[in-house]
């Protein structure tokens, strides 16, 4: 059985392929492609169709990451078969939340820095959109940081569904 996890941003061009790419790559180092899968979604449509925003495929480039990625808009649909529905921030959150059709799939919608200990209170990862490179090479980071956590609790669930 194959563990589903959609990352969420807003126009699906800048932070969530950044968290897509990044996390496909940490479960293909744990030894977990084919038994889970990753993708990625906006809240609105905007960009549907449209590759990464340049500035995130030099960043994810860069630093060793695939950046092949075609916007898409998030489907209430997807909720049957998807596993964890990763929010970039609280308004990616509170979108998601009021799209889930039962509190079952409610529950599967979490921040990303929810699993980065050292995130403390600030969950959000900023949008970088409107600013420089800087901004992304800091989502970047910050998706890294959270990537460790998040590998954790799905491997947890990948392995409790072989038991």
């Amino acid at each position: 059985m194959t563990y589903r996890v959609c990352f969420v941003c807003t126009g699906n061009i800048c932070r969530s392929p950044m968290a897509e790419s990044v996390f496909r790559a940490r479960v293909a180092e744990a030894g977990l492609d084919g038994r889970v899968e990753v993708d990625s979604a906006g809240t609105g449509g905007w960009h549907e169709g449209d590759p990464a925003d340049p500035r995130t495929v030099s960043v994810l480039e860069e630093n060793g990451y695939d950046s092949g990625h075609t916007a898409r808009q998030f489907q209430t649909s997807w909720f049957e078969r998807v596993d964890l529905v990763i929010a970039l921030d609280t308004g990616h959150l509170k979108a998601l939340r009021r799209l889930a059709p039962t509190p079952e799939d409610v529950a599967k919608v979490r921040l990303l820095r929810s699993y980065d200990p050292a995130a403390g209170d600030d969950l959000d990862v900023p949008d970088p959109y409107y600013g420089g490179r800087d901004g992304f090479e800091e989502c970047l980071e910050m998706v890294e940081a959270a990537s460790t956590g998040l590998l954790t609790a799905v491997r947890e669930q990948v392995e409790g569904q072989a038991a």
